[in-house]
């Protein structure tokens, strides 16, 4: 009764429009009580839910992106990509993917990451001939890939929250699973351009050299390799990553294309810090929802009777899949971490589940959901920046939740896909 309490008051709040960390922290207390259990032993849940090492790395990638995205980079980045892949049906699509996908190792934040491929390419797509549904569509696919190509801020509470996974393993684990996702989305945009005659429109007014653009662009290609390639030789670890990629970004911003002033960064601390004051409240918050769930002794009987179905392996994660899909359009990566996993990990180890390849997958299941309708935090973004409806977009993303879910589909057939790279790197 407590258990159906807890679950049900979370979902009346959520519905009533409260805020998912209010939501998670109110149901939880109110559980508690009901059971007649400790109250006070709430604030050091709290506490303890963010007074983690590694927590302190969330704060600057979101940093890393709010310097990345006001330097110019994501410009460069198109110009660059616009040399290599050209004109045509399909082409501006498949460059505003792979843009995301550059960015995605930057920027650690699906909405921003939208927000900067929108403002950039919705213009040039619209001149060659992209109807803005579809534009809309491509680019909150595309940032969907940003929680998978780390640093991914989902990577990193995944990391804290599992024991005997590490922020590195995952990182490299989800390298290969992001690439995959982000060329079956390409494969989907092209072939929906190529079948419709999308692209291929706008009269080319100068001709772009690759080796030029790429130059520009360099110094945004090297912040993934900064950041992944320290962590990998021991330079520093993943906390202090994120500080050195604060750092290579000012430099950039200042010293390499010059487009930033000191006002500029007042703006940026304090967008950094109000985004990421948000995700740490949650965090914290959601602590007392997971408290809540284990001493209540909830966990267990839910674990049980998942695997108790008889689906086996293979069913038990369809339907975990199916689940996590519905649960990602409605509640970030972040939130659904914090409720779920507490329920999930039995289930993982009831099958003997890698949890590093398990966190890539569920990770690709909330990627999903980033994009698909209702309550798609990504192609919200998107669909404002086009300037269309939600609803509009849904015979173009439908295409693309379809591709990605077949990318995840790969990886869970293929647990090699996610964790080769860690095995060949040391890190697993």
């Amino acid at each position: 009764m407590i258990a159906a309490t807890l679950f049900l008051g979370f979902g009346v709040l959520l519905a009533a429009g409260v805020p998912v960390g209010i939501c998670l922290g109110l149901a939880g207390a109110f559980a508690i009580w009901l059971a007649d259990q400790s109250i006070m032993a709430m604030p050091t849940n709290v506490y303890a839910g963010i007074a983690k090492y590694p927590l302190i790395a969330i704060p600057m990638f979101v940093l890393v992106g709010c310097v990345f995205e006001r330097t110019g980079v994501a410009l460069r980045l198109v110009r660059f990509a616009s040399a290599i892949v050209g004109a045509g049906r399909g082409a501006l699509a498949s460059v505003a993917v792979l843009v995301a996908m550059v960015l995605g190792g930057i920027t650690g934040s699906g909405p921003a990451n939208s927000a900067a491929v929108g403002q950039v390419m919705t213009k040039a797509m619209v001149e060659d001939g992209y109807p803005r549904p579809f534009i809309a569509s491509t680019v909150g696919a595309a940032a969907a890939t940003d929680i998978l190509i780390p640093p991914s801020i989902a990577f990193i509470v995944y990391a804290v929250l599992v024991p005997g996974v590490s922020v590195p393993a995952i990182f490299a684990a989800g390298m290969i699973p992001g690439v995959l996702a982000g060329l079956f989305i390409i494969g989907a945009v092209v072939a929906i351009s190529i079948f419709k005659d999308f692209g291929g429109k706008s009269r080319q007014t100068e001709v772009l050299h690759v080796w030029q653009t790429f130059k520009e662009a360099i110094w945004g290609l090297m912040a993934p390799v900064v950041i992944l390639g320290g962590m990998r030789i021991g330079i520093f670890t993943p906390t202090e990553a994120a500080v050195v990629a604060v750092f290579f970004g000012l430099f950039v911003g200042f010293v390499v294309y010059r487009s930033l002033t000191l006002r500029d960064v007042y703006e940026m601390l304090v967008e950094a810090g109000e985004i990421s004051a948000v995700i740490l409240i949650v965090v914290a918050l959601a602590t007392v929802f997971a408290w809540s769930t284990s001493t209540l002794g909830i966990v267990r009987p839910i674990a049980e009777w998942v695997v108790g179905l008889g689906f086996g392996s293979g069913g038990t994660l369809a339907l975990l899949t199916l689940f996590l899909i519905i649960v990602g359009m409605f509640l970030d990566g972040i939130s659904i971490f914090l409720i779920l996993l507490p329920i999930l990990l039995p289930i993982a180890a009831t099958f003997g589940w890698d949890l590093t390849w398990f966190g890539v997958v569920l990770t690709m299941m909330i990627a999903i959901g980033q994009f698909t309708p209702p309550m798609a935090v990504n192609l919200m973004v998107s669909c404002r920046i086009a300037g269309v409806p939600m609803e509009s977009t849904i015979p173009w993303v439908s295409w693309m939740v379809l591709a990605m879910t077949a990318a995840a589909a790969s990886v869970m057939a293929v647990p090699d896909l996610a964790l080769w790279l860690p095995r060949v790197m040391g890190l697993g």
